[in-house]
């Protein structure tokens, strides 16, 4: 036996051990033990029964996902055929049993579904994910899975890829037992009566009793890919799954499992599954920072306070009372503070009616919530972030203040969308302190925490802060100072585009059509909506004197907003609102559009998708580009994982800068070369793309090269 699976013995029962940590991922070597596990017992007269067991934390959270890769990039021909390890289990002649602890997700389920019997720990979880990597199950876990627990349960758990707990696999036939105590002693006990009781143990692939029929399964996959279109809009894999499960239901075992393998190469060898794959790793790279490591001091963060109790105010300190940390919300006037906590209380509200959790924790939530007018207990806090409107002089005034109260060694963070962090922390004479703290709306939703350091920024602030993003349930990426730093410096490009393309020709519900069919949450018209054009409005004012003259500038959200039109909160922007607030495209903007064009001198055209799709990405691309060569992003992938978690992109797309080595940074550059000479100096090619395009490479390629060298 290996090293990764060992195999011993409690009496008449064997145990198999899988130890591959940290979350026992079927690696090579780990299959191939089981098999060999497996084979001994059938073989050796001593054994009557067999357990197998996780080391660790876990059972088995799924496959190794590393492999797939290297399938798909031809590194690796697949080895050991896992569907006959699997078979091999429930060909044993003797019981088994799999003792879950942790997960049992992915491969890891499949495994355990080839046991003839399957127990667990109540806290234990079990699912099949593989849609969330692009990808289905592929081990014959869409087969197994409606003869255990039903074609409807199957369906679901397959489609929308997210685990359930032990008591509903119990309820859904998946586990036969939870063990209270002691997880092997369990699992022994449960096998030996099993061997006691002489019954025949039973397949799982033989199992066809809840299959149902024709009739009835066809309104539940009716149902499921209805659902798969609208949540999971664009991915095949949703889709392939659940025609996977419909084959179980249909075709005879192992016709089943051809046809689950035939889907499963389909979407392995897909873009959507590459860039998904890409998404996974690169929210663990993005964790990693040059120069700080584990041995990097952190402050440790007991209590925080929050400046602000507005929308972001509130959502910040949401995420500070969700993670059990005391926080203070001050605000300036007592009707701002009590529109700020009804706010926050309806919110919890919403979610205790949903049974997203009960109403004991949204009564320790607000609890952890003090609301106040003062900056009374400001000098305890570890932390302190403010959430105030974005204008430089009252961030400066606030830093100042907050200079004179706060104690040593508590980090001071701004909320700032654009603005300099290096300028704000000017108002303070402790610059290593202060870091921006960018969160994304609702604050409390959103996983995005764009972090930014300044000139002076220690590493300690930094290491504290990517360390608090996890706390909180963030993803954390760190980058540097400039101008609206990484998403919003890009977004500005995108928007820019947009507003350009509706000038020349296109319609707004044509520009927001489009990016939606792409795979955008939303058309970057109606995020403005959303968001509030006066936001923007209010921004491009601050920094109006950074425009160069006679560069083009986009005229209509400005002129929207001086009518009033501030989205849907005025219930007019580049579009009307109902009631329910659904758009409704407007002709008095489309007249507006034509004024603005004709007064520039726009001679509008028609304008195809293609070119809303190419102007908008390109744009994103080529600022990337930019940003990337100035050291303000680390990694291309963390700009792709800006995009995702905070900006709405679409996760099979793998992010903008993914995106472009899936077309080719060569039809990139050469486009982003075609559109500079058409529209002039916002197109000015990145150096850094130009290099790439032509010496044939990827930004992935140059990740790789700068891990490399680091």
């Amino acid at each position: 036996m290996s090293e990764l699976v060992t195999l011993t013995q409690d009496g008449e029962v064997a145990v198999i051990t899988v130890n591959n940590p940290p979350v026992n991922a079927l690696s090579p070597g780990v299959p191939e033990g089981i098999a060999e596990a497996i084979a001994k017992i059938s073989a050796d007269d001593s054994i009557k029964g067999a357990v197998m067991i996780g080391s660790g934390q876990t059972f088995i959270a799924g496959a190794d996902i590393k492999e797939f890769g290297k399938i798909t990039s031809g590194q690796r021909k697949e080895g050991i055929n896992f569907l006959d390890v699997i078979k091999s289990i429930e060909d044993c002649p003797k019981p088994t049993v799999a003792a879950i602890h942790g997960t049992a997700f992915g491969g890891g389920l499949e495994v355990a579904m080839g046991f003839h019997y399957r127990v667990a720990v109540a806290s234990a979880q079990v699912g099949q994910p593989e849609v969330k990597l692009g990808i289905i199950p592929g081990a014959a876990g869409t087969q197994r899975l409606p003869r255990l627990a039903g074609v409807a349960k199957a369906t679901q758990m397959c489609a929308d890829g997210n685990p359930i707990p032990a008591k509903d696999a119990l309820a859904a036939g998946i586990i036969d037992s939870i063990v209270e105590g002691d997880l092997l002693s369990g699992a022994i006990a449960f096998v030996k009566e099993k061997i006691a009781s002489g019954e025949k143990p039973p397949k799982t692939r033989e199992r066809n009793e809840k299959l149902g029929d024709e009739a009835s399964n066809a309104p539940i996959f009716e149902a499921a890919r209805a659902l798969a279109k609208k949540t999971a809009r664009g991915m095949m894999a949703p889709l392939a799954a659940i025609d996977a499960v419909e084959a179980a239901t249909k075709l005879s075992f192992d016709e089943g499992v051809a046809r689950e393998r035939e889907l499963f190469n389909q979407c392995l060898f897909s873009d959507q599954s590459k860039a998904m794959i890409h998404v996974f790793f690169g929210e663990r790279e993005v964790a990693k920072i040059p120069g700080i490591g584990k041995d990097t001091p952190q402050i440790a963060i007991n209590k925080a306070a929050v400046i602000g109790a507005g929308t972001m105010g509130g959502g910040i300190a949401m995420n500070y009372a969700n993670a059990g940390i005391p926080v203070i919300m001050k605000e300036t006037t007592q009707e701002a503070l009590d529109r700020g906590v009804a706010t926050i209380r309806k919110n919890y509200q919403n979610s205790v009616n949903k049974g997203r959790f009960p109403q004991e924790v949204m009564d320790k939530r607000m609890a952890l919530i003090t609301p106040q007018l003062t900056y009374d207990g400001f000098d305890q806090a570890d932390i302190i972030t403010e959430a105030v409107f974005e204008g430089m002089a009252l961030k400066k005034e606030i830093f100042s203040e907050l200079d004179k109260i706060a104690k040593p060694g508590a980090i001071l963070a701004s909320n700032t969308s654009t603005l300099s962090i290096d300028e704000i922390a000017s108002a303070t004479s402790r610059p290593e302190f202060v870091i921006g703290h960018h969160y994304f709306s609702p604050a409390n939703v959103m996983r995005l925490l764009e972090i930014v350091r300044s000139q002076a920024t220690s590493n300690e602030v930094i290491a504290t802060s990517m360390a608090l993003s996890k706390r909180l349930k963030k993803v954390g990426v760190l980058v540097g100072n400039c101008y609206g730093f990484v998403g919003n410096r890009m977004l500005h490009q995108y928007g820019r585009e947009a507003q350009f393309l509706v000038e020349e020709g296109a319609k707004p519900q044509e520009v927001d059509g489009a990016l939606y069919k792409f795979g955008m949450a939303m058309g970057p018209l109606a995020v403005g909506d959303l968001a509030g054009l006066d936001v923007g409005w209010r921004i491009r004012k601050e920094h109006r004197h950074l425009e160069k003259p006679g560069v083009r500038y986009a005229k209509v959200a400005d002129e929207l907003c001086e009518r009033g039109r501030y989205g849907q909160k005025t219930g007019a922007g580049w579009y009307k609102y109902d009631e329910n607030r659904k758009a409704i495209p407007d002709p008095e903007v489309d007249a507006l559009i034509e004024q603005i064009a004709a007064a520039q001198g726009i001679a509008r055209r028609v304008i195809t998708e293609e070119e809303i799709i190419e102007r908008t990405q390109y744009a994103l691309i080529n600022e990337g580009a930019k940003i990337l060569e100035e050291g303000i992003a680390l990694r291309a992938v963390d700009i792709d994982i800006i995009y995702l978690s905070g900006y709405g992109y679409p996760a099979w797309r793998g992010g903008p800068m993914w995106y472009g080595d899936t077309v080719g940074l060569k039809k990139v550059y050469d486009r982003v070369c075609q559109f500079h000479a058409e529209h002039g100096e916002w197109w000015t090619p990145a150096p850094l793309l130009k290099e790439l395009a032509e010496a044939g490479k990827t930004f992935a390629a140059f990740d790789k090269a700068k891990a490399a060298t680091a």
